[in-house]
């Protein structure tokens, strides 16, 4: 084989494994598809969809890596790839950083908010005690419960009901990604899975 062929294609491969895949929606059940219709639509900017790309974290197969300034949360896949889906993060006050273990996972979550956050947000008084799932539910339809060290963190990768938000710094320091996104997120992803949030 000529020199220049061989090149030729070993730049193709190389391209090739550095191009975007988009990732197909997941599966959803009847109630999922339900509750998400009555979400409000919001158009997500294209780079904020999910798509697997060369793994950009090197942390090992299996890892959750959230990056916050760049608002983007990586699935660490096999052979170097990396799910890559965007996510709005905590406001700066609020920000959280550094290492949990999905002990938890949940769909459609009851959420009752941090007596903290109540006194933050006196708006949040009538469901101190807690709100079943639903699409007005701001965990929207599924959430993975970070711990460190068998306690649980009180932050949260979870859906959303305001998917105008991916992108921004808009939480009170939990990870929000879209409901679909979230699901898809669920599907792939075993309790016990490692989290790094930087």
């Amino acid at each position: 084989m000529k020199k220049s062929v061989f090149v030729a294609l070993a730049l193709s491969a190389l391209l090739g494994a550095c191009q975007y895949k988009s990732i197909a929606a997941p599966e959803l059940s009847a109630r999922d598809a339900e509750y998400i219709a009555l979400v409000p639509k919001f158009d997500t900017y294209l780079p904020y969809l999910p798509y697997e790309i060369a793994d950009p974290t090197g942390q090992p197969p299996g890892t959750i890596y959230i990056d916050t300034k760049s608002k983007f949360l990586y699935l660490v896949l096999p052979n170097r790839r990396a799910i890559r889906y965007g996510v709005a993060t905590g406001e700066e006050a609020y920000g959280w950083t550094g290492e949990a273990v999905v002990q938890r996972k949940a769909e459609w979550p009851r959420w009752t908010p941090p007596a903290e956050m109540v006194k933050r947000w006196p708006h949040l008084k009538p469901v101190a005690g807690g709100m079943n799932g639903g699409p007005e539910n701001p965990l929207g339809a599924r959430a993975l419960y970070l711990y460190q060290d068998g306690k649980d963190t009180l932050y949260r990768i979870h859906g959303t009901n305001e998917p105008e938000t991916i992108g921004r710094s808009a939480s009170s320091g939990c990870i929000r990604m879209r409901n679909i996104d979230v699901i898809d997120l669920f599907n792939r992803v075993p309790a016990g899975a490692k989290v790094v949030v930087v």
